[in-house]
């Protein structure tokens, strides 16, 4: 750069991942760039200074009860923020998982995301009442319902939102997939919190439904899942199959 500009600072930690960086990090622009990359952000602020709000939550700037920055000892995690807006900008254009399915490379870029995120959940309970919710499906790995998406055109319909309906107070789980206007295909479970982070679900029934009609199908399986990461936006999930689950809480609660 020939001069200092703040906006070419970011473009260049953005470009070449840098991991360390003394600079004030309350600038506004850093919500344009990501900067995921970074892994501390020492502030130059005197000693004496309120330097609570010279940082923001997409960077882990550390300093000690005095204000002064200090190095601690071990790795700091990607800020959780951060790592989660990396994640949600990868797969923002993937079509709820169905384009990552011929693209091995974009896959490893989203799963090692997934990795970064579960690095900041781990230790965390994530199988509490804040679990309990209405989730929309952003991407999944999960084949069965990326077919169903893919071919629902196949009988004369378009899949509309892939809910997963959580109540763990009622231990109870609807695997949900809406055909709008009036279709909706679902699958009730039975779940029982085994872990933090954990839960075992049994298939009870499932249920076709369209206007006007019903056709009840028989249970088909068991296992389980883990809600690697969760807030109050969004949750990363993997299961017994190894496949791989981002969800967002919708704006609504379904209901059958």
């Amino acid at each position: 750069m020939q001069k200092f500009e703040i906006g070419s600072l970011f473009e260049l930690i953005q470009r070449h991942e840098c991991r360390l960086v003394l600079a004030l990090a309350k600038n506004p622009m850093v919500d344009n760039f990501d900067l995921s990359s970074i892994r501390m952000v020492l502030s130059g602020d005197a000693p004496g200074k309120n330097s609570s709000g010279a940082t923001r939550p997409c960077a882990a700037a550390v300093f000690d009860e005095s204000c002064h920055p200090f190095v601690p000892h071990g790795p700091i995690p990607v800020p959780s923020l951060a790592a989660k807006r990396h994640l949600l900008r990868l797969v923002s254009d993937q079509d709820r998982g169905l384009k990552t399915q011929s693209n091995p490379q974009k896959l490893s870029q989203i799963i090692e995301a997934i990795d970064s995120l579960a690095s900041i959940g781990r230790g965390t309970v994530t199988t509490d009442k804040s679990l309990s919710a209405t989730w929309r499906m952003l991407w999944t790995t999960e084949k069965e319902q990326l077919f169903i998406i893919k071919n629902a055109s196949i009988f004369g319909t378009s899949t509309g939102d892939v809910l997963q309906v959580i109540d763990v107070e009622q231990k109870t789980l609807n695997n949900v997939i809406t055909f709008p206007p009036d279709g909706v295909f679902f699958v009730r479970s039975e779940i029982q919190v085994a872990s933090a982070q954990r839960v075992n679900f049994q298939f009870t029934s499932a249920v076709l439904r369209g206007k006007g009609w019903e056709f009840p199908l028989p249970p088909f399986g068991q296992g389980w899942f883990e809600s690697l990461y969760i807030d109050d936006e969004i949750r990363v999930v993997k299961d017994i199959r190894q496949d791989y689950l981002i969800v967002e809480r919708a704006p609504y609660s379904w209901k059958e």
